[in-house]
């Protein structure tokens, strides 16, 4: 019985959950086009979520073409087929790995902040204060995140994309020896515009996933430091999870 219980308890909870972000949800997108509108606020977001997040998602980049062109050599050996490394390392980060770990690495830095900056403010009572003060939480606080996430997330995952292809050149073609002119053309031979186009397309709707989660996760906050902790860890929780199976549904449309 305890099992059952147990069950329907997390059942309800989940439910619970789900309506009241898509409560959140449609109260955010109510006042996406009504003014006043906070640039400034969307200009200070998009510096943050975006310029203060290059240099980690540059460095993941970097690496993920290298170890993605080192662990395709040695499997291409076997047949034959080392003129493919720099195509499938490319095609691997334009449709995937770009977008998805770009995603990832901006919600542990940006979206964990999000939570815990909006999260804080409200168990300080500074949102009430705001509305208080006439000014409407979701447009000062929520919308400009959410858009600067949408704007700025294909930024990331082309700098990704570029990077992470420098890194699959600088292991293929000076450690490796994989001759330049090969493995630059089989890229231009089996990179579509598409694939590109697809992987962007991602990191847009990820970075819709993590900056809603993460706002919600801080606008409903409660319980003090400890609380502003645990909505912070669910956040990142939540976000990075939603993504990997963001990522499987969009991936079966779009292919």
């Amino acid at each position: 019985m305890k099992l059952f219980e147990y069950i329907g308890q997390f059942t309800l909870k989940l439910l619970d959950e789900v309506g009241s972000l898509a409560l959140f949800s449609y109260h955010m997108f109510t006042w996406m086009l009504r003014p006043p509108f906070y640039f400034g606020q969307l200009f200070k977001q998009m510096e943050f979520i975006g310029v203060r997040s290059t240099t980690v998602v540059l460095l993941t980049g970097v690496f993920t073409g290298m170890v993605g062109s080192l662990q395709t050599y040695h499997g291409f050996s076997m047949f034959g087929a080392e003129s493919l490394v720099g195509s499938t390392t490319a095609l691997g980060l334009f449709r995937e790995l770009g977008p998805v770990l770009a995603a990832l690495m901006v919600t542990a830095r940006a979206g964990s902040a999000m939570t815990a900056e909006i999260g804080t403010m409200r168990v300080t009572e500074q949102v009430d204060a705001l509305t208080v003060m006439g000014v409407n939480p979701y447009q000062y606080l929520v919308i400009p995140r959410i858009l600067a996430a949408i704007a700025m997330m294909p930024m990331l995952a082309l700098a990704f994309d570029a990077i992470g292809v420098v890194g699959s050149y600088f292991v293929g073609v000076i450690l490796l020896g994989i001759d330049q002119g090969v493995f630059m053309s089989k890229i231009e031979q089996y990179v579509y515009f598409s694939d590109l186009m697809s992987g962007l397309t991602k990191a847009t709707c990820f970075g819709l996933i993590f900056s809603i989660v993460g706002c919600y996760k801080g606008y409903t906050t409660s319980g003090g430091a400890e609380g502003v902790g645990k909505s912070t860890t669910n956040s990142v929780v939540i976000s990075s999870v939603s993504i990997l199976i963001a990522d499987y549904f969009l991936t079966a449309i779009l292919y």
